[in-house]
């Protein structure tokens, strides 16, 4: 079985859920070493000591489990201000916000879409680029985050 984002987000989902927290995304990259990159959250957002605790449970569970057959690199974040959106349920939490998102194949000639998310359905997301709206399959996505806004009044 080929290694995917999926495949290691089902694995460690009830090990996140156990220490109460929301496993956001999975991210695979790298080469003779891979790295496992995996965003956390929790209610009240996630400190580096639920981060090294979550990295133990998940490091169990990839131990047990094994399906990563090369060397890798775990590593246990927070989703921080530029967020990972890997769910529609971070896509509808996010509408009228700017977003950048990469897709897998061309839409309308092309594959990099930053704008405004006007809308969050179950199955696609509708971004407004230059006064277009583009409608992009959750399912075609590479990859998907907010634009973070910071306000410098403090």
């Amino acid at each position: 079985m080929a290694l995917t984002v999926k495949h290691i987000d089902d694995l460690l989902q009830p090990g996140a859920e156990a220490l109460g927290y929301e496993l956001v995304a999975v991210e695979l990259s790298g080469g003779d070493t891979s790295i496992v990159r995996i965003y956390i959250d929790g209610p009240d957002g996630v400190t580096v000591t639920d981060c090294a605790k979550a990295s133990r449970q998940f490091s169990a569970i990839l131990d047990v489990e094994d399906p990563i057959s090369n060397k890798y690199t775990l590593e246990v974040s927070s989703p921080g201000m530029d967020r990972p959106l890997a769910k529609p349920e971070h896509f509808k939490d996010v509408v009228g916000q700017d977003v950048k998102i990469r897709m897998s194949t061309l839409i309308d000639g092309r594959r990099r879409f930053t704008g405004e998310l006007v809308e969050a359905t179950d199955d696609f997301a509708v971004v407004e680029v230059d006064g277009e709206q583009t409608e992009l399959p959750y399912d075609e996505m590479d990859k998907a985050r907010v634009v973070p806004v910071y306000d410098f009044d403090v």
